[in-house]
């Protein structure tokens, strides 16, 4: 990796930083300040393999399983593991205002294929919005099964299916990507030691 490459990763790497959630704006977060002290377990906000790629895998199912309370159960399900909790977080937003529609509509035909279904064209539900706050869980929970008695099997099957293996191919992609670096920098580490300039 070149010198210029490096500190692009490096500057990249302190912006992220500074733009993550820190444990003391979590704890004023009502739904979060039930975790309490263990918000602060020095592993939920260590940068490291494991908890990177865990944190993104926990992110991304929790994104495609749920159209509601997405941080919240990433967060608790992060803390309970071990995993990067700033990460986790962040994941869920693989469904957003702008993703929702096409991420659905994909759900709902692969679970009408699964089904062997013959489903129309139009997804027979109403995109809640997954930004908006509720007034407490038990009423994000109320929210989530009125949707998902709404849309019926085949949408929630293709959800569960999406979170399923798009959880496990993030976290294989992170952990072969993070593996894929370190070597590499360990290769042009020996290459540099290696590399000793002729005396004249």
């Amino acid at each position: 990796m070149s010198t210029g490459a490096g500190q692009w990763l490096a500057q990249a790497r302190l912006r992220l930083k500074a733009r993550l959630p820190t444990p003391d704006s979590l704890q004023g977060n009502r739904w979060l300040s039930w975790l309490g002290p263990s918000l602060y377990h020095p592993r939920l906000w260590h940068m490291s393999r494991r908890g990177l790629a865990l944190g993104m895998a926990i992110g991304i199912f929790f994104g495609f399983l749920i159209p509601i309370a997405q941080i919240p159960f990433s967060a608790a399900t992060a803390v309970a593991l071990r995993a990067n909790l700033p990460v986790a977080m962040v994941s869920t937003l693989v469904t957003n205002p702008v993703t929702f529609a096409p991420v659905y509509y994909a759900a709902y035909k692969t679970g009408n294929a699964l089904l062997g279904q013959t489903g129309g064209d139009a997804v027979p539900i109403q995109s809640p919005d997954t930004t908006a706050e509720v007034d407490s869980p038990r009423g994000a929970l109320q929210r989530f099964w009125a949707f998902v008695t709404g849309v019926g099997q085949p949408l929630v099957l293709g959800l569960a299916l999406f979170a399923v293996c798009g959880g496990l191919m993030v976290y294989a992609v992170a952990n072969w990507v993070w593996i894929a670096l370190a070597r590499r920098r360990h290769r042009q580490r020996r290459l540099q030691r290696g590399a000793v300039p002729l005396s004249r």
